[in-house]
């Protein structure tokens, strides 16, 4: 695959991304508290079987195409860049595996004030990588379409 359509693919699912985990910080995160005792499990497990199928493959190109990147990046992209966007995206999968998952899979047993807090603190962690990782993309876009 030409390196130009790796990188725009890794651009627009990263910014696919980053305005996703906005939302979510911002707005679905911060309602959770609002829901309800007796109805939040049933809701938080409905919230991770509903959102799976958003985030899953947009993540899945975001990795496989941030890999790619630092095998064969287009001319103005350097690799320096292509690995710092790796390892941005390998901190985000870690942390969604060993932080907000099991937040997650606590809250899906029913509202928890100390997991609830977790989860929003923890989040913070992928937003700011996300954005990072945005910005880094779109400087090298906007670098690369300097060029043409």
């Amino acid at each position: 695959m030409n390196s130009h359509v790796v990188f725009l693919l890794n651009l627009l699912s990263t910014w696919y991304m980053v305005g996703l985990i906005w939302m979510v910080q911002i707005v679905h995160y911060n309602l959770f508290d609002r829901v309800g005792t007796e109805g939040f499990a049933d809701y938080e497990r409905d919230h991770s079987r509903l959102i799976t199928p958003i985030v899953a493959l947009p993540m899945l190109v975001e990795l496989g195409t941030a890999c790619a990147l630092v095998v064969a990046a287009p001319p103005g992209f350097s690799r320096t860049a292509a690995i710092l966007g790796l390892v941005a995206v390998g901190l985000i999968w870690l942390s969604t595996a060993f932080l907000q998952v099991p937040y997650h899979g606590k809250l899906s047993l029913g509202f928890d004030q100390s997991a609830y807090r977790g989860l929003v603190a923890t989040n913070w962690i992928r937003t700011m990588l996300w954005t990072a990782r945005g910005v880094l993309l779109a400087y090298f876009a906007a670098k690369m379409l300097g060029r043409s």
